[in-house]
């Protein structure tokens, strides 16, 4: 896939991408994160709290994430193609990146449970490699 960078496109995919990234977050954080965060920093006054600024962030902050992945895949795809190894190192590469580092950095610091580790971890995983698969369909439909 050696063609130039079209922000229009980049936005559209990250937009259509965000659909599953949103959901996936979701996914991860209701039923497993917020329980055991409440729990494990109850001291903290309002944690877990879900209003309309905390909302507006997580949907900033979810679409930034879904921005750097659709880019990385997009640059490995320019290396190695729009397959299945730019789609896997995409998205391991964004796991490692964005999910080790924050989880890995939240267990050290003792403000989440190393435990905790085993079950975001691969769902963060499941969620960055899907991604990646979802910005490679629709570059390749873009491209056809």
């Amino acid at each position: 896939m050696n063609m130039k960078f079209v922000v229009k496109d980049f936005i559209i995919i990250t937009l259509i991408t965000s659909i599953w990234v949103n959901i996936s977050e979701l996914a991860r954080y209701l039923p497993y994160v917020r329980p055991e965060m409440m729990d494990y920093l109850s001291s903290i006054p309002h944690m877990g709290e879900m209003n309309f600024q905390v909302l507006l962030v997580w949907g900033f902050f979810d679409t930034l994430l879904t921005a750097l992945y659709v880019f990385s895949f997009w640059l490995s795809a320019q290396a190695f193609g729009n397959n299945g190894k730019s789609i896997l190192i995409s998205g391991i590469f964004s796991w490692l990146f964005f999910f080790i580092l924050f989880w890995v950095g939240s267990a050290n610091m003792f403000t989440a449970r190393w435990s905790n580790l085993l079950v975001v971890l691969p769902l963060a995983l499941l969620e960055t490699v899907v991604a990646s698969y979802i910005a490679s369909r629709l570059y390749a439909r873009k491209n056809a």
